[in-house]
């Protein structure tokens, strides 16, 4: 069935056709078709590579590997659909790849993605003596893009820090620095829906 569902991809012969085609390859949720669904995200069809990611997160940790692998040599453009494949799994390998999309990336949707992912990190895959590091550079990246110029990624850095805080022990040294952080969004970011968001991020996590 897979194969069959990945030829029809290489064979489609119109935008449309592959849109559908790469559709019905991740609605199978099949491991033979992680290379071809990674491929897609190169093409210049964005109805089709935002199939693909979504194929690719409903297979999930198989992907991560073979996504990592295929980022350098990138365009730019598939390397942000992979961003967002890997956002959506949340498998610490990614992690440093989020990381570094959260700060740096020039697309704001990117930048987005790559906030909201740094929240479903899977932190208990990851060995234990690496996580408090990895989650304390986790918390300053997203307090980074919690500063962002562009209010959507603010808005996924809270949910992000919300989902990190969530995660932790209450006497976390650093979770302080996430309460003072989304005390001053809830009460002074330029945008509205900002500062509810981080309201809404400070009840959840039961901050006074």
């Amino acid at each position: 069935m897979a194969l069959e569902l990945i030829q029809a991809v290489e064979q489609a012969d119109s935008s449309e056709g592959l849109l559908n085609a790469v559709k019905a390859l991740a609605a199978v949720s099949s491991q033979q078709a992680i290379p071809t669904l990674i491929a897609v995200l190169g093409y210049n069809n964005p109805g089709a590579a935002v199939a693909a990611v979504d194929g690719l997160i409903e297979i999930g940790e198989p992907a991560v590997l073979p996504l990592l692998e295929q980022l350098d040599g990138y365009n730019y453009g598939a390397r942000a659909w992979a961003v967002r494949a890997l956002a959506g799994i949340g498998d610490p390998r990614g992690l440093e790849i989020l990381l570094d999309a959260a700060a740096n990336d020039f697309a704001l949707s990117v930048r987005r993605a790559a906030a909201r992912g740094l929240g479903t990190i899977c932190w208990e895959q990851m060995p234990a003596g690496e996580v408090l590091d990895a989650q304390i550079r986790t918390s300053k990246t997203l307090q980074q893009a919690s500063r962002d110029p562009e209010w959507v990624v603010r808005y996924a850095a809270v949910g992000g820090l919300q989902a990190l805080a969530g995660v932790v022990a209450a006497g976390t040294d650093w979770l302080l620095e996430v309460r003072a952080r989304l005390e001053e969004m809830a009460e002074s970011d330029e945008t509205l829906a900002v500062r509810a968001r981080a309201l809404l991020a400070k009840q959840k996590l039961s901050f006074s």
